[in-house]
């Protein structure tokens, strides 16, 4: 059991050292000094990555392979939800939507929402979990490795996400992040928007040969 908890902890420590929009959401809100919105929103992310590896660990991969489309209407709900988060971060970069995005930024509703959204919606998350993860079990996992690896994952994704926060709101990272803020949240929404038209794009395509697949 140990060994198995073991190489699913190495796989899911490796794909979150790998940045995603998960990564960027936290930064962007820590940097810009609003440290409890960055904190809520990584409780979120990691509730988001609980909620995930409950499906897998219960056969989400399973629906997945027999129902394509339900997993190329999340990979579309995904994309979309990317570019719009894209859209918040280039509005509050050119200080049209600052005052809207300091609001927002204080509630810590929203924030939570924010993160969890990201992460359920986070085409990384969902192939990972999906597959790389699903795959790491073994054919009949007992109850008690299945409930350690929901708690493993939940910790892990708390504690990292948590400290992604406390790291990005230190003076020295906050007073590098002031002196080029509007140059960062561009970069930031540069990335999470290739990220969501990426997703989009490698959907139609997988539909569009479905499709010529199934008439032929």
């Amino acid at each position: 059991m140990f060994s198995i908890l073991f190489t699913i902890w190495l796989l899911y420590a490796a794909i979150l050292l790998s940045p995603g929009a998960n990564t960027i959401l936290i930064t962007q809100l820590a940097a810009s000094e609003h440290d409890r919105s960055a904190r809520v929103a990584a409780l979120g992310v990691a509730v988001g990555s609980t909620m995930w590896c409950i499906c897998a660990v219960f056969g989400i991969h399973v629906i997945f392979v027999i129902f394509p489309a339900m997993r190329m209407t999340l990979q579309v709900a995904g994309g979309i939800y990317l570019l719009y988060l894209a859209s918040r971060l280039w509005r509050t970069s050119s200080g049209t939507d600052s005052a809207k995005a300091l609001r927002a930024s204080k509630s810590s509703l929203a924030a939570f929402r924010m993160g969890l959204l990201t992460n359920m919606t986070n085409p990384k998350a969902a192939l990972f979990f999906g597959s790389v993860f699903a795959a790491s079990f073994p054919a009949s996992p007992g109850k008690a490795l299945q409930a350690a690896v929901i708690v493993m994952v939940m910790l892990t994704s708390a504690g990292y996400h948590l400290l992604l926060a406390y790291v990005f709101s230190r003076h020295s990272v906050r007073a590098g992040y002031a002196r080029s803020r509007g140059a960062f949240n561009r970069v930031a929404a540069v990335g999470v928007s290739s990220l969501g038209l990426g997703l989009l794009v490698a959907t139609f395509k997988e539909a569009k040969r479905q499709l010529l697949v199934s008439s032929t």
